[in-house]
């Protein structure tokens, strides 16, 4: 058997053999291997991304996304989603359909004119009743104070225009009377875009509602609260002085009393509106009773202009009245 190799290839060393790109062997065929396409199914599993450099195995688990170093800047496979309409229903809430936001100063000048509106009538009623004012004034003195009709004592006029202030005065209770339905009107068109349409019919009816209490206000204040105020007046000063009540003074108390329960008289409305509406509900305010109290005191007697104490405390008294008494009906109609 001779010594020499029988091939050369067999007496070459395995490195030389791997080195030798002449030479076949088993990584040309694995070459060849790599080199043959791949099925659709294979490339798909095997194909790196380009953008991330992992394969598309790597990409299920977790999406494309686009950085930018730092962070995920998007995904380019999910589209933005937009910020909803905000008139849409979200979550279960819905906006009035006129809602529309508009600048301060907007709000503010619609505010103003709608004021000059409410003042327009007022001053247009007010006007109106100097036409009778003579008669009202007669009218009313002869029939507040505890005296029989030839007894009352007569108005003392103490300086030229008293008489003519008193007229303008008593002329402006009508005012007032026409000015509570126009400003109520007024409010309801200035809220109109923030309301439901439930709500713009409740204020609606709330416009007559409004004239009807403020009337009740005005004849509470004159056949009850002033009878009794000029009763304790004049038993209070009977005796000790002449009584010579002056003409203006006199009418300045009588007006400030029946404007003030005039609008006094409005609370049961503004409780009506404010539960209907959702602002509050009668449970609250009846829990909150004490502080309502304190505050309708405080409001008498800081617009009742009577030193004795005795008018602020009857004003404080209806407006309690009223308050407790709309609470009452509330909670028999079985509203909570």
């Amino acid at each position: 058997m001779s010594d020499e190799p029988a091939d050369d290839r067999d007496a070459e060393s395995p490195e030389e053999s791997r080195d030798d790109p002449d030479i076949e062997g088993p990584d040309e065929t694995r070459g060849d291997l790599d080199e043959r396409p791949l099925a659709p199914d294979d490339a798909a599993e095997s194909d790196p991304d380009p953008d991330t450099g992992s394969s598309a195995t790597d990409g299920a688990a977790s999406p494309n996304l686009e950085t930018d170093g730092e962070g995920v800047v998007g995904d380019p496979h999910t589209p933005e989603q937009p910020y909803p309409d905000p008139d849409d229903d979200i979550g279960g809430l819905s906006t009035p359909p006129d809602d529309e936001e508009m600048p301060l100063a907007d709000h503010i000048e619609e505010m103003v004119l709608r004021l000059a509106v409410v003042l327009l009538f007022g001053a247009g009623g007010t006007a109106i009743g100097l036409l009778w004012a003579s008669n009202a004034i007669e009218f009313i003195w002869f029939n507040v104070f505890p005296y029989d009709a030839g007894e009352v004592p007569p108005p003392h006029v103490y300086n030229p225009l008293e008489l003519w202030l008193t007229r303008i005065k008593i002329s402006s209770l009508l005012g007032i009377m026409i000015a509570l339905p126009a400003f109520v009107y007024e409010c309801y068109l200035f809220m109109r875009p923030g309301l439901y349409p439930n709500e713009r019919k409740y204020y609606l009816a709330a416009v007559p509602t409004s004239v009807v209490l403020g009337a009740i206000g005005m004849l509470f204040s004159y056949v009850l609260v002033l009878p009794i105020l000029f009763r304790y007046f004049t038993y209070y000063a009977e005796g000790s002085a002449e009584i010579a009540y002056a003409l203006g003074d006199t009418f300045n108390l009588i007006i400030t009393l029946m404007g003030f329960l005039a609008i006094v008289f409005q609370i049961p409305l503004f409780i009506m509106l404010a539960i209907m509406m959702g602002v509050t509900t009668r449970r609250w305010l009846a829990q909150k009773r004490l502080y309502f109290w304190a505050g309708f005191a405080g409001l008498s007697f800081m617009f009742t202009l009577d030193p004795t104490g005795m008018a602020p405390i009857l004003v404080a008294v209806t407006m309690i009245l009223l308050f407790e008494g709309t609470l009452f009906v509330l909670k028999w109609v079985g509203r909570e």
